[in-house]
């Protein structure tokens, strides 16, 4: 059985394959302060919840853009596991050809995310991820990545607002019956879900300006399903496609 690990700024997605076949999948609040012990104590309770034991896992790939957890992860792998990941960064096969420039500095995850949707669809094709941060990441039809837009996600903006403007409260993260907010949580709501999809909307339309009107956008990331509600413009919303895409790469570089 593999395990695919992905570690972003907000959630650790894990991803149990056994063959092709996705078997579980766990999402966790990602903390730089836990210790490998701490995460080892986590992952003795969370895989036998989904009928999975550690002595399963003979394989694991990982991409992380938290530069202090990768080491706690690799640590976590070889003593709880006894396996010695595949960390996805230089030299790793994608299936994609990296023009960013320099290639170092796109993140493991958007790689990941642009290759595998790729591999699904064919090229043009545009990802859009919604997690800490909206990333839109580009493929040409010939399996170039390009590289893409960067700008804050939704929770990110909401923070920002929360603690800037004092007369402003949280809001729950749901698109509002009107556009027109009438009381100060639906404007929030408004601005924060219908302003992230006409953004969205908008990005999407100028991708598709410089790849080709043909280029597909693939919906990714824990908001995903909330904007895509709201919008025709995905060909297909896919919250698994990082671990898809590890899994993917792991089969490409063993």
């Amino acid at each position: 059985m593999l395990l695919a690990i992905d570690i972003g700024n907000t959630n650790l997605n894990l991803g149990a394959f056994e063959g092709e076949t996705l078997k579980a999948t766990w999402r966790l609040a990602t903390d730089t302060n836990k210790m490998p012990d701490e995460y080892n104590a986590l992952m003795q309770t969370l895989l036998p919840l989904k009928g999975i034991q550690p002595g399963e896992i003979k394989s694991i790939i990982m991409c992380s853009v938290v530069p202090p957890l990768t080491t706690v992860f690799e640590e976590l792998c070889r003593n709880f596991f006894s396996v010695k990941p595949l960390v996805i960064g230089p030299g790793t096969k994608t299936g994609v050809r990296i023009l960013y420039d320099p290639p170092r500095d796109v993140g493991a995850d958007r790689v990941v995310d642009a290759a595998a949707a790729y591999r699904l669809h064919g090229g043009p094709v545009i990802v859009v991820d919604f997690g800490t941060a909206t990333v839109f990441d580009a493929v040409t039809r010939d399996g170039d990545y390009l590289g893409g837009s960067l700008v804050p996600g939704i929770t990110v903006a909401a923070n920002a607002l929360y603690t800037s403007a004092s007369q402003l409260r949280r809001v729950e993260l749901v698109a509002p019956k009107t556009a027109i907010g009438r009381t100060t949580a639906a404007a929030l709501q408004s601005g924060l879900v219908l302003g992230q999809v006409s953004m969205v909307e908008g990005m999407v339309e100028r991708f598709r300006a410089e790849l080709g009107r043909d280029a597909k956008a693939i919906a990714t990331g824990g908001l995903a399903p909330l904007i895509a509600k709201e919008t025709d413009i995905f060909h297909e919303v896919n919250q698994d496609l990082t671990l898809i895409g590890l899994h993917m790469m792991y089969h490409m570089n063993v």
